[in-house]
Formats: structure tokens, C-alpha cells, sequence
């Protein structure tokens, strides 16, 4: 919800605004989660649109960095490519397969927490070759993990006849 405002204050050159607004955004969403499991009001669809919002706001950040020069393209283009890769893999696994649970791992969250704390370094005007290194290679890092866990779970499902 607060992406498109999120990126308005990016494009508009407000940092400390949008350093604002992803802590209250990231804030709220822990909040909600913990309530959610808390209260056990957690829902299927929820637990499917809270990580793909938290991805797309995420990634709206990182093109906007390399639009706006904060962020090297190369690593919006792993950043953005990582998650492309898996919305297609997933859907064609959704589609072809049996396969319905696709958990995070280990390195999924790792990478994403790398990615949330660059994101925040860089609205704070905090930046270092070594930040970018570090967030590229967890995020690499983390797509071949997912590639490798993707190919064992195709390797043990069911494909479904295609007609």
C-alpha cells in the first residue's frame, strides 16, 4: 500500500521522507505479522500477498535507485531479475505441476533482509561499493539456491496433463 507513495517521494527526491515511510511501512508489517499468528488470524491468501507486496515494494525501490543513480543497474537487474525469475518458475510450477507451498529459505530471507538493509543505508545517504557487493551476491546467491530447491521439487512432483 505504501509503495506508490514510496516511490513518488523517491522520484521527487525526498530521502529522509522515504526513509520514513519504509520504516513505518516495515513496522506495521511485523506488527501484522506478529498479530496474525498472535490472535491465529493469519489467512492463506495473506500469506500469500504480504511477501509479494513486500517484493514489489522492494523492487519499485531498487528500479527506482537505478533510475534515479542511488543504485548501479546491474544490481537492480539482479535484484529485479532474482524475483522475475521466481514469479515465472512458480507460476509455471502452479501450472504444470501439483506442487502448491513454495517456502522461503534460509537464503530468501538472508537476501532479503541484505536487500531491506541497503535500501535503508542508501535513503540514510549511506552507500559503499562494499553495501552493493554484499546485497548482489546474497541475491544471486539466494536465486541459484531457489533454482537448485526449484529443480528437486520439479524433479519429485506430479506434472499434470496438459490437453
Amino acid at each position: 500500500m505504501a509503495t506508490p507513495f514510496l516511490i513518488w517521494l523517491l522520484i521527487l527526491g525526498h530521502r529522509q521522507s522515504a526513509l520514513a515511510l519504509c520504516l513505518a511501512a516495515g513496522v506495521t508489517d511485523v506488527l501484522d505479522g506478529f498479530f496474525a499468528r498472535r490472535l491465529k488470524s493469519s489467512s492463506q491468501t495473506g500469506a500469500y500477498l504480504d511477501p509479494i507486496a513486500d517484493k514489489v515494494m522492494l523492487s519499485a525501490t531498487f528500479v527506482a535507485f537505478g533510475i534515479s543513480g542511488a543504485a548501479p543497474l546491474w544490481l537492480v537487474a539482479i535484484v529485479f531479475g532474482r524475483d522475475a525469475l521466481m514469479l515465472v518458475a512458480i507460476g509455471a510450477l502452479l501450472l504444470f505441476t501439483n506442487l502448491r507451498r513454495f517456502p522461503p529459505t534460509v537464503w530468501g530471507k538472508l537476501s532479503t533482509f541484505v536487500q531491506v538493509g541497503f535500501v535503508l543505508f542508501v535513503l540514510a545517504g549511506i552507500s559503499s561499493l562494499v553495501l552493493v557487493c554484499i546485497t548482489a551476491a546474497a541475491t544471486a546467491w539466494s536465486g541459484l539456491h531457489y533454482c537448485w530447491i526449484g529443480a528437486r521439487m520439479l524433479r519429485g512432483s506430479v506434472l499434470k496433463r496438459v490437453s
